[in-house]
């Protein structure tokens, strides 16, 4: 009785080690797709986005800075966009490598990088065709930067929540 036990509980074991892969993929894969419906978005309605951002920014700032929303930021919008970039990125770092380290890929971090770099890459290519939008190498590198981090932080945090169990 107790080998049936066994069995079955290794069974739901692989059940639940297959769920929690396909839930990975599933999220990083979504994040890609965001990503690229995001590229995909002509220059004006971008632009729209980032005003958007910037003006709720402002909002909430002003609760806590009185005249902030009466202030010229004239570059604000540029800073969103590219913080925007990095965050985007560290995210989909953040998910890449988590959804290899389910899967025990060899070299996970090393891997994530890739992949996260090659898509920034694809994705700035992609821009290239896009009303009004273009591809800038110095957003690669700022895509990049947020997947190190998000790559590095998750790494961490890996490690010592394994260490812990």
């Amino acid at each position: 009785m107790r080998r049936v036990t066994d069995a079955v509980r290794t069974g739901e074991e692989l059940d639940t080690k297959r769920l929690i892969r396909i839930l990975a993929w599933s999220c990083t894969l979504i994040w890609m797709g965001i990503i690229f419906y995001l590229s995909s978005q002509p220059a004006t309605q971008s632009a729209h986005l980032s005003t958007g951002v910037k003006n709720e920014l402002l909002s909430i700032l002003s609760h806590c800075i009185p005249g902030i929303e009466n202030m010229e930021f004239r570059s604000l919008d540029f800073y969103i966009r590219k913080n925007a970039h990095f965050i985007a990125y560290f995210i989909l770092g953040t998910l890449t490598l988590f959804a290899l380290v389910q899967n025990e890929a060899r070299k996970p971090a090393n891997l994530a990088l890739l992949i996260c770099l090659l898509y920034a890459i694809s994705d700035e290519f992609h821009q290239l065709f896009i009303p009004g939008r273009s591809g800038q190498f110095r957003d690669v590198l700022i895509d990049g930067a947020g997947a190190v981090l998000g790559v590095l932080l998750t790494t961490i945090v890996i490690r010592r929540f394994s260490r812990r169990f």
